[in-house]
């Protein structure tokens, strides 16, 4: 298993006339944890398209506990659970300041070969950063 926190503090725009973060924006938070997640391996999402492979989200679930709120400084724990092949799953927790869970959910991304726009494996490059975490 990899996983990997990332902090946030919220800000004014990302709130509603509540004061609480809007709703849509914690998918935006969950791309930020994945790619911090990734990007503290060595590889990041740039460097992935430029060998030829995306990763677009083919699946959002997010579940709703609290509000986060204008100036929280939140913590997203992020994990994947199982070995990348041609599918990776993110799954987050997300946490305020006094480790309150407000939110939880996952995204499910799939690696394209962006040439020939297909589903493919992970790239060999990644499938070496994740050994440490899943093994060969």
């Amino acid at each position: 298993m990899f996983a990997h926190e990332t902090t946030l503090r919220i800000r004014y725009a990302e709130t509603d006339q509540m004061g609480y973060v809007y709703y849509g924006n914690y998918a935006a938070f969950y791309e930020v944890a994945r790619t911090e997640m990734l990007r503290s391996t060595g590889i990041s999402y740039k460097e992935l398209e430029e060998i030829g492979v995306m990763l677009p989200v083919t699946d959002l679930t997010c579940k709703y506990y609290q509000p986060a709120r204008y100036d929280d400084l939140i913590t997203i724990k992020t994990y994947i659970r199982e070995k990348p092949t041609v599918r990776i799953k993110f799954e987050y927790e997300i946490y305020n300041e006094d480790g309150l869970l407000l939110n939880t959910g996952y995204t499910q991304l799939v690696f394209v070969d962006m040439e020939k726009n297909r589903p493919c494996r992970a790239p060999q490059i990644f499938q070496e950063r994740m050994e440490r975490y899943f093994g060969t």
